[in-house]
């Protein structure tokens, strides 16, 4: 066995430790994977998905898209909190 050193900016470091961590895994075999799986295949790339943080998902970008649209063509509604207040109430 060899080691083998790599350096990484530190964000980059934390967010891939991070990921190998939901999938439960260190980067010890993440890197395993990877190298046995490119052997394997004779290719780069290749997919390991980890979960991917909802509020980028389709459908929620999707509403804010909505939003801004409604935003924009000024189909909004603004009050102060003493209106909203007043409005309680009623």
């Amino acid at each position: 066995m060899i080691t083998v050193s790599l350096r990484f900016d530190d964000e980059m470091k934390k967010q891939l430790d991070e990921m190998c961590d939901e999938m439960g895994m260190n980067l010890t075999t993440f890197f395993m994977i990877y190298a046995k799986k490119a052997l394997r295949d004779r290719r780069i790339p290749f997919e390991i998905a980890a979960p991917s943080d909802p509020f980028y998902s389709a459908s929620n970008m999707e509403q804010l898209k909505k939003a801004r649209q409604q935003v924009k063509d000024g189909q909004v509604i603004v009050k102060t909190i003493e209106e909203l207040e007043a409005m309680e109430l009623e």
